[in-house]
């Protein structure tokens, strides 16, 4: 199925995709489109996976600039080829980083990879991190947040998730 037929089967209620962690809903993409920097500036979603959400996002706005990063080139399924980025490993940082408008951070696997992508390109040009994962998992998270220069997080409410998942955006204060 390609992007556009699945852009039109979203509903307004989150529905789960074999191919993203996250549910996903047409408010969802809708939120985050209009959350997302428009070109030329451009955001990065950090381990993209098939690239479904960004694929959507893209979708939906044309304005909007998604670069995929991700350890395989051949997991992605939705994002262009010329936007998909490949790091050497779990912990490899992709070097434009420090030239994106906001980073995305979708089910990350561990809050170090967050501090690194903070420590090493925060500051630089990014604006705003949107971290969007299990609400349970953010306890782990919130700390590397709030001893960061993205400490002022907040939490939109009604934006297409399921119960237990969330959106964080983090800014500079």
């Amino acid at each position: 199925m390609d992007i556009s037929q699945i852009s039109n089967r979203l509903l307004p209620e989150p529905k789960r995709f074999p191919d993203c962690c996250l549910a996903i809903s047409s408010t969802l993409i809708t939120y985050l489109a209009s959350l997302l920097p428009k070109r030329p500036e451009f955001t990065i979603s950090v381990g993209s996976g098939s690239g479904l959400l960004e694929g959507l996002i893209v979708h939906n706005d044309k304005n909007v600039s998604v670069e995929g990063v991700e350890v395989d080139s051949t997991i992605n399924r939705y994002i262009a080829e010329e936007d998909m980025n490949i790091v050497g490993g779990g912990w490899g940082l992709w070097p434009a980083a420090q030239q994106a408008a906001a980073w995305m951070f979708v089910y990350p696997r561990d809050p170090k990879l967050i501090t690194k992508y903070i420590d090493t390109y925060g500051d630089q040009n990014v604006d705003f991190i949107v971290w969007l994962g299990p609400r349970v998992d953010w306890t782990d998270y919130e700390p590397r947040f709030c001893q960061s220069p993205f400490s002022e997080l907040s939490f939109p409410d009604h934006i297409g998730l399921t119960p237990y998942e969330t959106v964080v955006v983090a800014r500079k204060p």
